[in-house]
């Protein structure tokens, strides 16, 4: 599971993250929602190990840093991190040879590309391919090593109707895999039918967490809404 414990983040005076703590439990799609400024991106970072912060944050209880815990770690940023003059080819040797992977990830990848209908891109550079190939191109190579934990931000944006529903159903097949899912994003409408759990975080903390099943009919849009009123959108 991801696991976040008693998590702050201070920019010199300005709290960013103030003392949150939230759970990503396995066979769950969790949800991350709050406004611009409410503090996502911070909490995002420090999960992913790219900032410094106060509190603690383990991915199957390994220390969110260590090597341990980023061998069964996925993470898609909102902005692919990827290299302009590799091939997708390039990339998931890459990774296969950074993970060790066994001599079977060419089957793998291959499978996961054509769900995704990068295959027949897959020999060209980055810098050529578009903003929804390479949103599919970086959640394909997180999937590539089967992590135990993963981590979306923002997944959705830029991708078109039908990869759209496809990474919809991966999110599902990870969920019955008994896997941990943690999703960021602003697009409540789409993810409504496939989420668990949701935390609603403004101004830097958890001001909610609620599951479907205690929602009882209620909507978790108006509900967002409702609780972050007056927040910047």
């Amino acid at each position: 599971m991801i696991s976040v414990k008693n998590l702050t983040k201070e920019y010199k005076k300005f709290k960013a993250v103030d003392n949150i703590s939230l759970a990503a439990k396995p066979g769950e799609i969790t949800i991350l929602l709050g406004p611009n400024g409410a503090g996502k991106s911070t909490t995002i970072k420090s999960i992913a190990g790219l900032l410094k912060f106060e509190g603690e944050i383990t991915i199957w209880e390994y220390p969110n840093k260590t090597v341990d815990a980023k061998k069964i770690f996925g993470y898609i940023p909102e902005t692919p991190a990827l290299y302009e003059l590799l091939t997708p080819w390039e990339h998931a040797e890459f990774i296969a040879k950074a993970y060790k992977l066994d001599e079977d990830w060419k089957e793998k990848i291959k499978a996961i590309f054509e769900r995704l209908e990068i295959y027949d891109k897959k020999d060209k550079y980055v810098r050529e391919l578009s903003k929804g190939m390479t949103q599919k191109l970086s959640i394909s190579l997180a999937l590539l090593t089967e992590p135990k934990a993963v981590l979306f931000d923002e997944p959705l944006v830029g991708l078109d109707p039908k990869a759209i529903n496809e990474v919809l159903k991966i999110f599902e097949e990870l969920k019955r895999d008994g896997r941990s899912v943690l999703v960021s994003t602003h697009i409540i409408d789409t993810i409504n039918e496939v989420w668990d759990r949701a935390y609603i975080l403004n101004k830097g903390r958890i001001t909610s967490e609620v599951t479907k099943a205690r929602l009882e009919g209620r909507d978790l849009k108006t509900m967002f809404f409702e609780l972050t009123e007056g927040a910047e959108e």
